[in-house]
């Protein structure tokens, strides 16, 4: 089985910086799809970025501009570069790999545990 680890979260001041990470393994072949979700206390888990691997990446409206992510497969790591953070960005964070870019974390067949993300104003 796939195994998911994100790291990278922390707690940062609005406007501030950070960078998530998330290493899979045991994957012999890319997968097709590989997505970031973030879920906030109360509030229902929204897909963040998607990387189309060998394509191109979508991000959610609320990141748009803000967020970047990226693959590298070499390294066998998926990474969210976050700018001008803010406090509407606080969430636990997980990243997903599957066939199909779905927006349902639920239909990936792997997906990580979680990073926390806080951001103050």
């Amino acid at each position: 089985q796939v195994q998911l680890m994100e790291s990278g979260g922390g707690s940062v001041q609005a406007g501030g910086s950070l960078r998530l990470s998330c290493a899979y393994s045991k994957y012999t072949t890319r997968a097709n799809c590989m997505s970031w979700f973030r879920q906030a206390p109360g509030k229902e888990r929204e897909r963040v970025a998607a990387v189309y691997i060998g394509g191109g990446t979508i991000y959610a409206d609320s990141v748009k501009g803000r967020f970047t992510a990226s693959e590298d497969h070499a390294e066998k790591k998926l990474y969210l570069e976050m700018n001008n953070l803010k406090p509407e960005d606080t969430a636990t964070y997980s990243c997903a790999a599957g066939d199909v870019c779905y927006s349902d974390r639920e239909d990936y067949q792997n997906y990580g545990q979680g990073t926390q993300v806080t951001v103050s104003s």
